[in-house]
Order: C-alpha cells, then structure tokens, then sequence
C-alpha cells in the first residue's frame, strides 16, 4: 500500500459537489481538449481517475479511456455515471498498478502526484506511466508550484481559499517537503467541520528529473490547459513528456 491518503465513502459522495468550481465548463473543457488533442486516436489513461471528472468528457468525444484509482468508494461514484464498458477502471495504487494494453497517453491532473508522499512512490508513478505507454506516446501532469515566496521566516501555513462557505489553509515543511491542506467548511446549519488532507509537493525540475529516469523526454510546459506561457510567476504547470518512438531515438 502506498503512503496516500484513503478518500473514503462519505468524502467520495461529497467529492463531486465539494469539487464544484473544477466541474464549470472553463475549467474543464481546456482540460479535455488539450488531452483529446494528444490522445489523438489511441487510447488514453487516468491516473488517480476518482469520479470520473475528467475522463467521462474525454470518453465522450470517442477517445477511449481507461483508469487507476486507490478509493474503491470513488470508482464506486464514477461507476453511477459510466458503466464498464464505457470506462474501465482498476482499483489500485498508481505507482505500481498495471492495466492491460498500451496507450497513447497517460495523464494526471489537479495535483494528484502530490497524494504519493514520498520520492519514491513518485519516482515509481513515472516509472509507471512510461511503462503503460506505446512508443511515441505522452505522460501529461497538472501540477502546482510550490508558493515558498509566501512563507517568511517562522511562518508555517498560507490560505489558499478565503471565503465564506471555507476556509483553506497549507501547511507544508520546506526540508521534508511534506504537506498538508486544512479546511474549515461552513454547513448550513452554521457548523463548521474540518478535514485535512496530506501530499508531498515537487517543483518542476525534480519532475524532469523523474521522467528522464523513466526514460521519458521533455517535450512542452505551459502554465495552464490554455497554453499560457509557463514563467517564473507561475502558480501552476501542465507538463508533456513523450516515450521516444524508438530505443534511444526522440519521435
């Protein structure tokens, strides 16, 4: 088992309405159709696939789309809204599960590399998705990037949502690079409930690093699905490396 945390039932009934700003046809539709670009007409695979998000508007354009997720609870959600037939999906971890067949692309959004919690387990998730890729084909992540420019001295926690409905706050150790997200969630009734959820940042260099042991090469970075030039004031990366075509041989 690997160090993830494990979204259980009651999370994963709530993820799609606790998840409902990604759902808005601005976040999602430069997601898919960046990744129905690259998929092309082969086959593609999610990593950490949860409800369904991603992969049933991408299926939904004829691409076909398998998936990896570790909550059982969460393919459970996703199986309410496609069959089997239309996704198929192994419960499992996504460093060392393997599914059959080889895709043209593999893919990995919302920061989901961060819930394997050690370097390891990170390195193996690389490993994993240029072994289920064909020659040619593409390993795709959205990832954010660290924001360590807002924590001064003896600061060890920055909000990421202010609002009235919630509350979030990173805390994050900058040697271990070990994390964890708090939220404060108003209810209706006027209560607030608190979960946490735990992840290992990476900047984009160490991930060049994993992938060139996977034996997978650069190809582009953006700072969104939108293509925005990736820059130094960035606050997040969509990044592309490719399976050479042949042994030793870019595509």
């Amino acid at each position: 088992m690997v160090s993830s945390d494990y979204w259980d039932a009651e999370t994963a009934r709530g993820y799609d309405s606790s998840s409902a700003a990604m759902f808005e046809p601005e976040v999602l539709e430069p997601t898919v159709a960046f990744l129905a670009e690259l998929a092309g007409d082969g086959p593609a695979l999610e990593f950490a696939i949860g409800t369904g998000r991603v992969a049933i508007p991408l299926a939904a354009r004829g691409i076909r789309v398998a998936g990896i997720e570790l909550s059982q609870p969460m393919a459970d959600q996703l199986r309410t809204k496609a069959s089997a037939d239309e996704i198929a999906v192994t419960v499992g971890d996504m460093a060392t599960t393997k599914v059959p067949g080889m895709f043209s692309l593999v893919y990995l959004v919302w920061n989901s590399i961060g819930n394997l919690r050690t370097q390891g387990e990170q390195v193996a998730c690389f490993q994993n998705a240029a072994d289920h890729l064909a020659p040619g084909g593409r390993f795709v992540i959205e990832l954010w990037v660290p924001p360590l420019r807002r924590f001064p001295p003896g600061q060890t926690a920055v909000p990421f949502d202010v609002s009235d409905a919630h509350l979030g706050f990173d805390t994050m150790d900058l040697v271990t690079q070990q994390g964890t997200s708090h939220h404060y969630t108003r209810d209706g009734d006027g209560s607030v409930r608190y979960g946490a959820s735990n992840f290992r940042f990476i900047w984009p260099a160490e991930c060049d690093l994993m992938a060139r042991l996977a034996g997978l090469v650069f190809e582009e970075r953006y700072e969104d699905w939108t293509r925005t030039p990736f820059t130094s004031d960035s606050t997040s990366h969509v990044s592309v490396w490719r399976k050479p075509s042949a042994a030793g041989t870019p595509r």
